[in-house]
């Protein structure tokens, strides 16, 4: 069975780090989302794999090639316009059955292999998560094994089963796909397809498989995911560690790097290729710091993800954060991660403002952003790419890419 991977999407809800680079290409445990589902698949003896590609698409094929360092035969197809996950897979042309996943939600192994398992002598078949709020989800429901309807955050739920975004179909679905409208939000929905199938009396089933689902979808899923997948990381230490440095709990260490005197560690903590630590920096669990970063003295990182290349070398506190390549921090740059009257923290996506559901969450920072000496970031801001704040700064709001955001004073003589 073949697979065809959606990775053409933009993003949006994950900016300023999707201004420049493609969502599913964003790091989880040191690697891109897609790159453990092509493992995934690869794992289960699928190697035929078909990348749908839009935003940004030049670096998923950068990165994957043909697919053969990966042990996989990866070829591309291009969706220009994104108008729906119909239309995604109305982009490509199989005579046999295969697989579809999303290119940033990354499921078991093994639930790929239940739904392609299941899948014998259907025209679609759905893998299904048990999930605890329902009215969240597409929500499906079945009679035995076969799928009688699926609906969109129903205000009355006929089930706790989700649709997981993993599909196996028959070459049935692109007859659907011809006859499926424009759904209420405008575009043509995968979803809507598969229910004409259901309506033409074909065998539609439903498999339940096990989560969990990591998804990406918003900077705290991001975060959550990114705590799941190390938890689950086998951790080994191939840099080195100096004398009176305390490590607590799991630790990744990549090749090449260093984590010097008096810093303490409580893992899980990862840091990837050719990055040095301390001396004297304190990484609380989940820290994840990429390859080629700088984390200095005094220096505080906690369930945080900082991206490549990125600098935080003097005295700064990051907490519940996002940050992607080639930042640096001024001395004494901190993120604020709690509100003072300790209410859920909200974030602006899509321009919209989210609540968050947590109460402690801290900033979202693009590529390439440098912050001067002393800069404060309240909790829920985000900063986009290639922006600059002079020293001083209150970051109290979101600051678009490619700014320059400077603290006026007086100066009064006496």
């Amino acid at each position: 069975m073949e697979a065809l991977i959606l990775a053409a999407g933009r993003g949006t809800r994950l900016e300023p780090l999707t201004e420049t680079q493609a969502k599913c290409m964003l790091p989880l445990g040191g690697k891109p989302v897609l790159e453990h589902i092509v493992e995934a698949l690869v794992a289960e003896g699928i190697g035929d794999i078909t990348i749908l590609v839009g935003h940004l698409g030049r670096q998923i094929m950068e990165h994957f090639g043909d697919g053969g360092r990966f042990g996989a035969r990866i070829s591309y197809l291009t969706q220009e316009e994104r108008l729906g996950t119909a239309h995604a897979v109305g982009q490509a042309s199989f005579d046999d059955d295969f697989l579809v996943l999303n290119g940033d939600a990354v499921l078991p192994r093994e639930a790929i292999r239940a739904v392609a398992d299941a899948h014998e002598g259907s025209s679609a078949t759905l893998g299904l998560l048990e999930v605890e709020e329902p009215s969240l989800y597409g929500i499906v429901e079945l009679e035995g094994a076969l799928v009688k309807g699926i609906t969109e955050k129903p205000e009355d739920p006929k089930s706790n089963l989700a649709n997981a975004g993993v599909y196996a179909f028959s070459p049935d679905i692109f007859h659907a796909i011809e006859r499926t409208g424009k759904s209420p939000r405008g575009e043509y929905e995968i979803t809507d397809s598969i229910s004409l199938l259901i309506e033409e009396g074909r065998t539609v089933k439903g498999v339940t498989v096990q989560g969990p689902l990591l998804d990406i979808g918003t900077p705290w899923t991001y975060l959550d995911s990114n705590q799941a997948v190390l938890d689950s990381m086998e951790m080994e230490v191939l840099g080195m560690v100096e004398d009176f440095v305390a490590i607590k709990g799991e630790l990744h260490l990549g090749e090449g790097s260093v984590i010097r005197s008096g810093t303490y560690i409580e893992g899980p903590v990862y840091i990837g290729r050719n990055s040095a630590v301390g001396p004297n920096a304190h990484l609380r669990s989940y820290a994840t710091i990429g390859d080629n970063c700088r984390v200095g003295g005094g220096v505080e990182i906690k369930n945080s993800i900082v991206m490549d290349g990125t600098s935080i070398p003097h005295l700064s506190y990051l907490g519940d954060s996002v940050v992607g390549r080639g930042c640096n921090f001024g001395a004494g740059a901190k993120v604020g991660n709690l509100r003072l009257d300790s209410a859920n923290v909200k974030m602006r996506l899509k321009g919209e403002l989210v609540d968050s559901g947590r109460r402690k969450l801290g900033t979202v920072i693009g590529d390439n952003v440098k912050l001067g000496l002393n800069v404060m970031i309240n909790s829920g801001r985000k900063i986009g790419s290639n922006t600059m704040i002079g020293p001083g700064v209150v970051v109290d709001r979101d600051v678009p890419r490619d700014s320059f955001m400077v603290l006026k004073q007086d100066l009064v003589e006496r």
